[in-house]
């Protein structure tokens, strides 16, 4: 009978304590033309009032909600000098079937409605003081072609130096997970990067990918579009250094690193007697200037030593995509 008790009592507690369902993979969209109601309304916008000048960017994060992050200046890298006092950030929302996003500061004196084109701004009585126009910005080094004494990695023509690698046949671009054939020390590289839109995710599960150099250090790749900016963000070098400015664009954009890179030093010996070095242009802004690596980055595939190392595109478990990818050695 008490093995019998036993059993009944450890059913129960079996069927009463099934573990919770997996929460769905957020969805990542690849295609503009394929994408949720609220994508039309993220992106950035420019107006002026008082003589003063604003660019705000706005971020979908799913379900009808959005923050409203405004810059004095301009925008990030064009015009905005970089004080992080002067950034605003408010809430909105897009009520079921509306075309538009409502935003409001939290006093109440001031009414927003962004419509994708434009942001009209209201003071409490309704009466317009501002209207942002949508901006849609392009890196100046977007197509940039490779120089004749480079080696072209990839450039949806043929060539294409990543063994095993996969395409996206639709975009014709390189999709995430790839290793170059060839290896590399001191150099110049251009690539092209594709971050999905993925508004029902966070941090690290947001278009997560990473270009390392030599394998070795990772200059991170991420969907952070109008965030702060940090070491784990994009353009950031993990546990190193943040970016000097958050360059990053909307998803479904194409983007661009342009970095130079000097390899570590070693002695006869192998004793290491100098670190590595980047410079990186993130949409052709400086970044970080000859900011030194003391060692291989986390989750690094390769690890720090006195050899040439590959071009590394991290599969994060997101639909990253790649394209016209140059190196010059110097």
């Amino acid at each position: 009978m008490r093995l019998l008790l036993t059993a009944l009592l450890l059913t129960t507690v079996m069927y009463g304590q099934q573990p919770a369902a997996p929460k769905p993979k957020p969805k990542a969209y690849t295609d503009p033309a394929q994408t949720d109601e609220d994508f039309p309304i993220q992106g950035e916008y420019v107006g002026e009032i008082d003589g003063k000048t604003y660019g705000v960017q706005i971020w979908a994060q799913g379900g009808g909600k959005f923050e409203a992050v405004s810059h004095l200046g301009g925008l990030p890298g064009a015009g905005w000098d970089g004080d992080r006092t002067t950034i605003t950030r408010v809430v909105g929302s897009r009520a079921v079937g509306a075309k538009s996003a409502s935003f409001a500061s939290p006093d109440g004196s001031i009414k927003a409605e962004a419509t994708g084109a434009s942001i009209l701004v209201n003071n409490a009585d309704g009466v317009k003081i501002m209207e942002l126009n949508r901006m849609n910005r392009a890196s100046p080094t977007l197509g940039a072609s490779p120089p004749q004494n480079a080696v072209v990695l990839f450039d949806g023509k043929g060539a294409n130096r990543f063994p095993q690698s996969r395409v996206d046949e639709k975009l014709g671009a390189l999709m995430e997970g790839i290793t170059s054939e060839d290896t590399f020390g001191d150099c110049h590289l251009h690539v092209e990067f594709y971050l999905p839109y993925m508004p029902d995710a966070r941090g690290q599960g947001r278009g997560n990918s990473g270009l390392y150099l030599q394998g070795r250090y990772e200059v991170q790749m991420l969907d952070s579009f109008a965030l702060e900016g940090k070491d784990n963000e994009c353009g950031g070098l993990y546990r190193i250094s943040a970016p000097k400015v958050n360059m990053c664009l909307p998803p479904l954009t194409w983007q661009t690193y342009d970095v130079d890179f000097t390899a570590a030093k070693y002695d006869a010996e192998g004793k290491k007697t100098a670190n590595a070095k980047i410079t990186v242009k993130h949409n052709g802004v400086a970044i970080h200037e000859n900011q030194e690596l003391p060692g291989s980055t986390t989750s690094a595939p390769n690890k720090e030593e006195n050899t040439p190392g590959p071009i590394h595109l991290q599969n994060h478990g997101n639909p990253v995509r790649y394209r016209n990818i140059w190196v010059v050695r110097k």
